[in-house]
């Protein structure tokens, strides 16, 4: 029997920057045998900063200059974590970082830094509250795609007048200006302007100011930023409505307090591009500084720098030695955007300008980004003389083999056991109270273990939120690939932590489980919960009741387009969220329902009929009432669906009767949901109540229908 290859090395690489992300890729063309690989990043897309002039200026839409994380990690065969790294531990190899889920301390053998740097002023008074740091990208792209949609008076103030800050002041002038706006844009500086670039670069960089008629202020101190200003040392006041922070790289505040060896903030690397401090640590890009021969911040250098870092990556696992040297080139060649489609380069002092020079750049940003939007692994994701099968709900038996299978079973001979037709969940008879248990577990579909955990403890919980139980206690089935001991131990820290503040947070505990070692991550979870009154079953619903859904829809359609590459990073993310969102408030709230039931594998449509034929009564439902997650209609207009959506389809088929023509949207209604949304069924006097409690409370709750008298039958509208 051939064994299943073993990891033995955790890598993890902090920050989406542009070296991380081609070691990405060129790990995905050739992958590291034995190593995990993980990438800490606030946020499923990273920006190219190439292009984020040409986006401002009104060039690029903005989807042009980001960099998928979540496809490029799927390519590298690497977990995701959308988190900003907060600090290191180092003694304990690992990694603090900050998620929507509170805290996660990640392990580590081999820990890269590509963080960047930041242009926020936290001490300049006002700039927090006033003004928009250049740096991170994707935070100021979105700031200004927000504000030049309407600029009001269209006043611009950048402070900091280096290259960056130049650039950014002429493509924000282009913006406005070609919007029909009268822009009034302001370079202001401590010092003087573009000390940075030779002397002819220089000359023609300050003409190209003076004929966009772009103020510069040279050897001016910002004293403070005002909502409609920026202050000066000397008293002098810049009408500002928008406000830029360029002036100059700043580190990252966190790196101060790793212990590592710093240069103004900036981690000291040696040629081998570790840590001069730590050999467990790599630095690259901005947040680097290289000890044997310091470089500007430039993103050419960490373009350089990927296969050099990706080298050492692979020596490291394999314990040979010595490390590869980083050799950075002397001089680049500078491309500078001049807000209209012209750029100026520069290189050895040779300079040149001209809307033939923005057509150089444009291609050579173009084929940059290029490299994370055509992987060649990938061509054939997806075409396979089987569907490729899916995970999570949509990897359940079908629906109509498990009814058969579960019609053999024999009723509970016990006084003490009720076994409630359709249900999930059984039902057992305690000295005043009922308690419910039930069992579910997923095949995992993304990396990110406590995160996965998290949707497995929430979709488990499903059912004993649905009977309107309080959950009680929990035990973990957990199965995980095969790795050395110390992985095993921080992969079940990681789903142990992250189940029990599920359980924890929904008044239950876990308690225990089971441990083992497969081909692939699964979790799952038994859940026992408490009901003083009989739990509400799929039995009670009433003619007129409404029908109420507390989550949208296109969980197994989302995930499906994911596994073949046709989904967007933040379609995921999205679908991801709502999996791992608890239920236990909608479910305090529905609790008085006359029927409930949790959306899961069977679909929309299958969880409403089993109300129906358990209550012997139809229902309706309005299609357009139904909340859809993003990015989930559009892919059902491209046919794509998760392997059980046609068994889901089949099983319904002849009990429900659909719009003709039915739009694409029809389709989520037979889509396996993992931790999906609370169906209910409530007296329709208090459905409007209900909806805004549910609101409040932040769910995407929707009235979608209701109850209807005859036969067992659901119409969509």
């Amino acid at each position: 029997m051939q064994a299943l290859p073993s990891l033995s090395k955790d890598i993890v690489l902090v920050g989406g920057g542009h070296a991380h992300a081609l070691v990405l890729r060129r790990l995905g063309m050739a992958p590291l045998a034995g190593a995990r690989l993980t990438l800490v990043n606030p946020g499923t897309t990273a920006p190219y900063s190439g292009m984020l002039p040409g986006h401002i200026a009104g060039h690029y839409e903005r989807d042009t200059l980001l960099i998928d994380l979540h496809r490029l990690c799927r390519f590298a065969g690497a977990r995701l974590i959308d988190g900003r790294a907060t600090a290191i531990d180092r003694e304990a190899r690992e990694l603090v970082v900050e998620t929507g889920a509170g805290l996660l301390r990640l392990g580590y053998d081999i820990l890269s830094l590509d963080v960047g740097v930041t242009s926020d002023m936290p001490a300049l008074p006002g700039f927090s509250e006033h003004a928009s740091p250049a740096k991170p990208l994707d935070a100021f792209a979105a700031r200004w795609e927000a504000f030049a949609t309407d600029p009001g008076a269209a006043r611009v103030v950048v402070i900091g007048a280096g290259v960056a800050g130049v650039e950014l002041a002429m493509a924000a002038r282009h913006r406005l200006a070609a919007g029909g706006a009268a822009p009034r844009v302001t370079l202001v500086d401590a010092g003087a302007a573009l000390t940075a670039l030779g002397g002819a670069a220089r000359a023609r960089l300050f003409e190209e100011l003076r004929k966009s008629g772009i103020a510069l202020v040279e050897q001016a101190r910002v004293e403070r930023v005002e909502a409609d200003a920026v202050v000066l040392a000397d008293g002098r006041s810049l009408a500002a409505d928008f406000v830029i922070g360029a002036g100059g790289a700043r580190a990252q505040d966190w790196l101060a307090a790793t212990g590592l060896a710093l240069n103004d903030g900036f981690v000291r690397v040696g040629a081998d591009l570790r840590s001069v401090s730590d050999p467990a640590i790599f630095a690259v890009g901005d947040c680097a500084h290289f000890e044997p021969d310091p470089r500007p911040k430039a993103g050419v250098y960490a373009v350089r720098a990927a296969p050099v870092l990706e080298e050492n990556l692979r020596r490291e696992v394999a314990g040979t030695t010595p490390l590869q040297p980083f050799r950075p080139q002397r001089d680049y060649l500078k491309l500078i955007s001049l807000g209209e489609k012209a750029a100026l380069g520069e290189k050895l002092g040779l300079v040149a300008s001209g809307d033939w020079v923005w057509r150089v750049k444009d291609r050579i940003d173009r084929a940059f980004m290029r490299k994370f939007t055509d992987y060649p692994a990938m061509a054939a994701e997806g075409v396979h003389d089987e569907p490729v099968l899916c995970a999570g709900c949509g990897a359940k038996i079908a629906p109509g083999a498990l009814k058969a299978a579960l019609a053999e079973l024999p009723t509970p001979d016990r006084d003490d056991v009720v076994s409630l037709p359709g249900d999930d969940a059984a039902i057992l008879a305690m000295e005043g109270d009922w308690q419910v248990i039930t069992t579910d577990h997923l095949r995992g579909f993304t990396e990110d273990l406590a995160l996965m955990t998290r949707i497995a403890a929430v979709h488990a919980l499903g059912d004993v939120w649905a009977m309107g139980a309080r959950p009680q206690a929990a035990l973990a089935s957990v199965t995980l690939p095969r790795m050395a001991p110390p992985m095993q131990a921080r992969s079940m820290r990681e789903v142990l932590a992250a189940a029990s503040a599920v359980f924890r947070a929904e008044g239950a505990e876990l308690v225990g489980g089971h441990s083992s070692m497969g081909a692939e991550v699964q979790l799952g979870f038994t859940v026992t919960g408490l009901r003083t009154e009989f739990p509400v079953g799929l039995d009670g619903a009433q003619v007129g009741d409404a029908l109420i859904l507390t989550k949208p829809l296109g969980t197994g359609t989302v995930l499906a387009g994911d596994m073949r590459g046709q989904a967007r990073a933040e379609w995921v993310a999205a679908a991801l969220a709502s999996m791992a969102r608890a239920q236990g408030d909608a479910a305090r709230l529905l609790s008085t329902s006359h029927a409930m039931t949790d959306v899961t594998g069977f679909g929309l449509a299958g969880h409403l009929l089993a109300i129906c034929e358990a209550s012997g009564l139809g229902a309706s439902v309005k299609l357009a009432s139904i909340p859809l997650l993003p990015g989930a209609a559009e892919l059902a207009e491209k046919g794509v669906r998760s392997t059980l959506w046609e068994e889901n389809r089949l099983a319904v088929a002849d009990r429900i009767a659909l719009p003709a023509p039915a739009p694409a949207a029809a389709d989520l209604l037979f889509d396996p949901q993992t931790a999906g949304g609370l169906l209910a069924a409530v007296p329709p006097g208090r459905a409007s109540k209900l909806l805004a409690e549910l609101e409040a409370a932040g769910f995407t709750a929707a009235r979608i229908g209701q109850v209807m008298a005859g036969e067992v039958f659901v119409r969509v509208q």
